[in-house]
């Protein structure tokens, strides 16, 4: 019995789920999900970038933009100039913050590998949420194939807060798939 009720539950939160394919063209496509339909997707391809932002239908106070990139030249190749990469990019933002340093973390992701850091703005803290003024920030990318990168900002009232991790599981369940041929 457990298990045809986990069954159902399933399929009903599959039903309630959305999804948003991204062509790449030549490079192939990015498929990304969110467990359920509070969340709007706007995908502006300009040709040698593909942006997307998800926002929420109601009040929800978070938001995520993507922008996928075709790098000519793979020069993050690796986990480390990755992490290296992040880092770099996030010491502007930090002195601005509280935690003060830009500090890499992993993304748990199904396809390639990425890092972020996270942000909290020291001048919201203890107060109570206002639309579109964001506590937290998490930027980061993801080298998801040697020609395709994602840069990724998820902003949210906290990092543990439902919006938050219903968009980090958006960008951690993406999925790849190569160009035919590739």
């Amino acid at each position: 019995m457990k298990k045809i009720l986990g069954l159902f539950l399933l399929t009903a939160g599959t039903l309630l789920a959305q999804s948003q394919e991204l062509n790449l063209g030549a490079h192939g496509k990015i498929s990304l999900y969110l467990l359920d339909d509070t969340w709007k997707f706007n995908v502006s391809d300009f040709g040698d970038r593909i942006m997307v932002t998800v926002t929420p239908k109601g009040d929800v106070n978070a938001n995520c933009s993507l922008t996928v990139t075709f790098p000519e030249k793979d020069k993050l190749d690796t986990k480390s100039r990755l992490r290296e990469k992040v880092e770099t990019d996030g010491e502007e933002m930090a002195k601005h913050a509280v935690e003060g340093r830009a500090v890499a973390k992993e993304f748990a992701l199904r396809t390639g590998y990425g890092f972020h850091c996270d942000f909290t703005d020291p001048d919201l803290v203890g107060k109570p949420p206002e639309k579109d003024n964001f506590k937290t920030i998490s930027l980061g990318l993801i080298h998801v194939a040697p020609d395709v990168l994602v840069e990724v900002a998820i902003s949210a009232d906290g990092f543990k807060s439902e919006p938050y991790q219903t968009l980090l599981g958006m960008i951690e369940g993406m999925e790849f798939t190569p160009a035919s041929g590739k």
